[in-house]
């Protein structure tokens, strides 16, 4: 059944018929009875993609993880998907394993309009390309984000908790301490670096290269990195590690060396997913609100859609230290 059969039988034209679906206000209450009726009789359903076309609107989002495997994502995707669908919209998601080339071809289906925005929650891209996309299409930034990139974005600051998380064990009274980086081609592992060295030198400890070993997020490189670090000749009493995820693969290696935390090697990691509460021991580590900075991108991203402007670009969410028995001896 084609929109104008229904035409036919109701007597008008097809762009009538259109109009009933479209904007119901521009005809008359008699003629959209009418309309309506033998579209209730005929069971007529309107062609979604046709409509789209003539509406260039998909009502979908496009998110693009980086790692869909991974336990921090999820609860972001889950306030990014709550506002969306309150708001009338699916939400499609692409994982780019961490591949630049796959976060690209994702970024070709917002310049197709198979999505009316996107929110990225992985930035590897090219600084201008994305400054250049983000002037045409609605596109917001969470979790990773760029230097002086002029397109909205919603993290916290990683440089300053990375810091806290330092600081801590400091504060414990390490003070050698050892960082666990994540890959170093990303940002969120260079601020966190970052942050970590900050701290140190603020108390004027020493940095030794062979303290610091670049993980891959993974919890298996967590575990082979703590290994390597527990080979040192003189191995570290502490380690601040990048994520969560590194930071349980780190526990397991102490464990595997007849070592215990934090008796021997105290832990700090980052995130706080739900699985650093359930570990032995629990973990100490850095809450990111994760919920909430899904649910302000997604809000950043409606108001992109519905062409307001934004006063703001740049939103920096509040981070926590929970200090748990990783961290603390008795």
């Amino acid at each position: 059944m084609k929109m104008s059969d229904v035409a036919k039988l109701a007597n008008v034209s097809p762009a009538t018929v259109s109009r009933v679906l479209s904007n119901p206000d521009l005809v008359s209450k008699e003629t959209r009875e009418k309309v309506m009726e033998v579209i209730n009789k005929v069971n007529y359903k309107p062609h979604i993609v046709a409509r789209q076309f003539r509406t260039k609107e998909t009502k979908i989002i496009l998110v693009v993880v980086p790692d869909i495997t991974s336990a921090f994502f999820s609860k972001v995707l889950r306030g990014i998907e709550h506002v969306a669908v309150q708001n009338g919209y699916q939400v499609i998601l692409g994982d780019t394993e961490n591949d630049t080339e796959r976060e690209q071809e994702y970024i070709n289906l917002l310049l197709q309009k198979q999505a009316d925005g996107m929110v990225l929650l992985t930035a590897r891209q090219d600084k201008t390309q994305l400054e250049e996309i983000a002037e045409h299409f609605p596109m917001v930034l969470a979790c990773e984000y760029m230097d002086g990139l002029n397109v909205p974005t919603v993290s916290i600051d990683n440089i300053s908790s990375a810091r806290k998380a330092t600081e801590h064990l400091i504060q414990q009274g390490h003070t050698k301490i050892a960082h666990i980086t994540g890959p170093i081609n990303v940002i969120l592992s260079r601020d966190r670096l970052r942050g970590f060295q900050q701290a140190m030198m603020s108390h004027d400890l020493e940095i030794d290269s062979v303290y610091i070993q670049e993980g891959d997020f993974t919890f298996e490189s967590g575990y082979h990195q703590m290994l390597k670090l527990l080979a040192l000749e003189n191995p570290p009493s502490a380690v601040f590690v990048f994520n969560d995820e590194m930071a349980m693969g780190a526990i397991k290696a102490v464990k595997d060396s007849h070592l215990s935390v934090p008796e021997d090697v105290a832990v700090v990691g980052f995130d706080n997913i739900k699985m650093s509460s359930v570990i032995e021991p629990n973990l100490t580590t850095i809450n990111q609100p994760k919920y909430e900075i899904g649910k302000k991108a997604m809000e950043l991203l409606l108001k992109l859609i519905n062409g307001e402007s934004l006063q703001k670009k740049k939103f920096v969410m509040k981070d926590e230290l929970i200090i748990r028995e990783s961290s603390v001896k008795n």
